[in-house]
């Protein structure tokens, strides 16, 4: 006999299998969730769980992103993440709009003047071609294509973001102490052997 399926059991599973992550951890579970089960991504206007035809107010309980926005500007989202590449810098930049920005400022997809903007407000160098810069993010795959010109942060993106950004930038400093301190061994050790060769010769 085929066991009925019990739809609150299956929301109990769900709220305590996520309990123990931060809010902004379980929304992008959840968000992943739904890519894996090739359901619509919840986007500003609509709600699986209000009903396709009702639409969300910005704000509301099930907006993707979350519910109030941070108090983050750019800039300190991006001195935050460290970005050391352009196209890290881009999926920043994405992140940050769709999901840590005022919800007045955000958006689903960025385009080539909204990341020179980024740029500008950030601090940062201006791209010589930031059109091309989000066409390398995309190829990276930290991007999708959304409306033309316009590029959207996936998964992916998500991910570097939010779980690997910034780098362990200590770690390089450290191999590179070493390296140095490889060289002064050397040099220590080519001394004793100049200096035992004198002696010899005496």
């Amino acid at each position: 006999m085929k066991k009925e399926l019990d739809d609150l059991e299956a929301v109990r599973t769900l709220v305590s299998t996520l309990e123990g992550f931060e809010k902004a951890d379980q929304e992008r579970v959840i968000r992943w969730a739904r890519e894996k089960l090739g359901l619509p991504s919840a986007t500003p206007g609509t709600s699986a769980a209000h009903g396709a035809d009702k639409p969300l107010k910005i704000g509301e309980p099930g907006l993707t992103g979350g519910s109030s926005g941070s108090d983050k500007d750019i800039k300190a989202f991006v001195a935050e993440k460290k970005p050391t590449s352009d196209n890290h810098f881009t999926a920043t930049v994405a992140y940050y709009y769709r999901f840590e920005a005022p919800e007045a400022q955000r958006k689903d997809a960025i385009t080539a003047e909204d990341l020179q903007d980024a740029c500008r407000k950030a601090g940062r160098d201006r791209l010589k071609n930031p059109a091309q810069t989000l066409i390398n993010a995309h190829s990276a795959g930290l991007l999708d294509k959304a409306e033309r010109g316009a590029y959207a942060i996936n998964s992916v993106g998500e991910n570097l973001v939010a779980m690997t950004l910034p780098g362990e930038a200590a770690g390089g400093s450290g191999k590179k102490r070493g390296t140095r301190k490889n060289v002064k061994v050397k040099k220590s050790s080519s001394k004793k052997k100049m200096g035992s060769s004198k002696r010899s010769i005496k």
